[in-house]
């Protein structure tokens, strides 16, 4: 199993995801520094959707996420999300393509610091974006759920 997320959102979009296995504190300290007019509410509408659309990805029934974001980050990380978000489901790219689809050919460990800070985990698939020789490294919510985000989409290539 996954575990449970909680997300964090403006009244732009969702800001925060909160991986399985982090700390509501580290959250927090995310938000005051990051983005003090978020809120994180129990209700529904405070995900913008996502209650409903990561059960759905993760049992096999959804390709990609809906959900309006507001992303805070340098306009490099940005790039690299942007170009994360463009892996097609099931897909996988290296650290190398990502850097050369930002422009940047040589920036690979870059597009690895940007992936490790995406504040949105899941919703910015970087679960998609191994190492070069196709090993799985490091994830916010455990290498272990890396592994399983993979299978769900190699296994389930369903979904909307």
């Amino acid at each position: 199993m996954y575990g449970p997320m909680i997300a964090a959102a403006s009244a732009r979009g969702v800001c925060r995801l909160l991986p399985p296995g982090q700390r509501m504190d580290d959250l927090v300290r995310w938000l005051e520094r990051h983005a003090p007019e978020a809120r994180l509410e129990p209700d529904e509408a405070a995900d913008w959707g996502l209650r409903v659309q990561v059960p759905e990805y993760l049992a096999g029934r959804r390709r990609a996420f809906t959900v309006p974001l507001d992303l805070r980050g340098t306009p490099f990380q940005r790039a690299v999300w942007r170009a994360v978000c463009a892996i097609p489901y099931g897909e996988t790219r290296s650290y190398a393509d990502i850097a050369r689809a930002v422009g940047r050919p040589g920036a690979w460990r870059a597009v690895g610091a940007a992936n490790a800070v995406n504040p949105v985990c899941l919703v910015i698939p970087c679960h998609r974006v191994i190492g070069a020789d196709g090993t799985v490294k490091g994830y916010a919510g455990g290498v272990l759920n890396r592994h399983l985000l993979l299978a769900i989409e190699r296994d389930r290539p369903g979904g909307s």
